[in-house]
C-alpha cells in the first residue's frame, strides 16, 4: 500500500510542477538570466548524474570499469568522434576492463 501512496504523491508532485511551469509569465522566461539558466542547467544536471552513476556505489566512492569507459568516451569526444563512436568506445573499454578486472587489480 505504501508503494501506491508514493506513486500517487509522485504523480501529484509532477502535475503540480508542470502546472507551476505553465503559470510562469512569458516575460519572466525572456530575461537573460532565465535564458542562461535554461541553457546551462541541463548540462550541469547531466554531468552530475554521470558522475554519480560512474563513481558512486551507494554511500561510497568507487573506481572501476565504469570510470575507464567514461575516460574512453571523454577521449573520443576530445578527438571529435561521432556520437556512436563515443558510445561504442565507452562500451568496449568498459567491457574489456570488466573482463580483465581481476588481472588488472
Amino acid at each position: 500500500m505504501n508503494v501506491w501512496i508514493a506513486i500517487a504523491l509522485t504523480a501529484a508532485g509532477c502535475y503540480l510542477a508542470k502546472l507551476l511551469g505553465l503559470l510562469v509569465p512569458a516575460g519572466a522566461l525572456e530575461r537573460p538570466l532565465a535564458r542562461r539558466l535554461a541553457v546551462l542547467l541541463p548540462v550541469a544536471l547531466l554531468a552530475a548524474l554521470t558522475a554519480q552513476q560512474t563513481f558512486g556505489d551507494g554511500q561510497h566512492l568507487t573506481l572501476d570499469a565504469r570510470a575507464a569507459g567514461l575516460a574512453a568516451a571523454a577521449l573520443a569526444l576530445v578527438l571529435r568522434a561521432p556520437f556512436l563512436v563515443v558510445v561504442g568506445a565507452a562500451v568496449l573499454v568498459t567491457a574489456v576492463v570488466r573482463a580483465l578486472g581481476p588481472a588488472l587489480w
